[in-house]
């Protein structure tokens, strides 16, 4: 169950969020590609200190807490990128930090967020334990504050700060952006800072639950038994109604992509980008590949994670050789 939102993420929150992280760290490159014959940009947030784009939401929502939020601590929920973007923040700041993360997250996640100083809870993703519910039972225990990976106006609007980024770097605002979609927290975001662009959530196939909701109007969660996908980062029960409130009046319909799918695009970013890309930050990336949604030379892709295992990846390129 998610809590009740104090506030709705705004345009102006987002700019404030981008003057944040501007101030903190150098933009991400936006990286020129061609997909059937039309130039396009990649934002590789993979470069991000902590190889995610989750980093901008953290930053943004524990630099807003109070004296005596901050003296408390928080508690964030997370399969390892926001995980990581928390615990960061979090020891830069001087601030306690516990995430709630499943058993089953990449190694190399889990190694992370411990080695930035955060306190690692671990919960049965596969036996259906509801994180939510765990996160929720802390903060009340301890007196904390929730930082949601998505379900959070902060970090809706310090994901968001990628667009403004985008468009200072494009010298105008994107057509379109293809993003890669768990819960829809950048998204949210990416169409708060760019209102003129169309939005195009790309999820895993069998977790599609942001574009079964868009289909139906209304929250959907994702059915029983959900196949196993490699994309981890963006493996969501359900989107939030923070989340679903800007993209049910902004996004376009929804795309799925399969395993394999995912697996060309990392292929892909590593042959021409010479980039490391976890398989859920390569899944707008994939779309794109498969054709699944339109592109013009306005068009950008986000890859939003690196950090995959070393094993992980190397089985891919074998996978994907010739």
């Amino acid at each position: 169950m998610f809590r009740e939102s104090p506030r709705e993420p705004t345009h102006d929150g987002v700019l404030r969020a981008a003057g944040k992280i501007a101030a903190l760290l150098p933009p991400t490159p936006l990286l020129p590609i061609e997909i059937g014959g039309v130039r396009i940009h990649a934002k590789a947030d993979v470069l991000q200190p902590i190889g995610a784009f989750k980093i901008r939401g953290a930053w943004h929502r524990l630099t807003d807490l109070t004296p005596h939020e901050r003296a408390a601590g928080v508690i964030a929920v997370s399969s390892g990128n926001h995980a990581q973007g928390v615990a960061w923040a979090a020891r830069e700041l001087g601030i306690a930090a516990a995430i709630v993360m499943p058993a089953d997250a990449p190694k190399v996640k889990l190694a992370a967020t411990r080695a930035l100083g955060a306190e690692v809870i671990l919960y049965d993703r596969a036996g259906g334990e509801d994180r939510d519910a765990i996160a929720n039972a802390l903060c009340d225990e301890r007196g904390r504050v929730l930082v949601h990976a998505y379900a959070d106006p902060w970090v809706i609007e310090g994901q968001g700060s990628m667009g403004i980024e985008i468009a200072a770097q494009l010298g105008r605002e994107p057509s379109r952006m293809v993003v890669c979609c768990g819960g829809g927290g950048l998204a949210a975001g990416l169409a708060l800072a760019c209102p003129g662009a169309a939005i195009h959530p790309v999820e895993p196939d069998g977790w599609d639950d942001v574009k079964l909701s868009l289909e139906r109007g209304e929250i959907v969660r994702v059915g029983a038994n959900p196949p196993r996908t490699i994309c981890d980062a963006i493996q969501t029960p359900s989107t939030a109604p923070i989340n679903f409130a800007v993209l049910k009046r902004r996004a376009e319909p929804g795309v799925s992509v399969s395993d394999d799918e995912v697996r060309r695009a990392q292929r892909f970013a590593f042959d021409r980008l010479r980039l490391v890309v976890e398989p859920g930050g390569a899944a707008a990336l994939a779309a794109a590949l498969a054709g699944k949604v339109p592109l013009d030379e306005g068009t950008v892709v986000t890859l939003t994670g690196g950090n995959t295992d070393a094993e992980a990846f190397a089985a891919m390129l074998e996978a994907t050789a010739g």
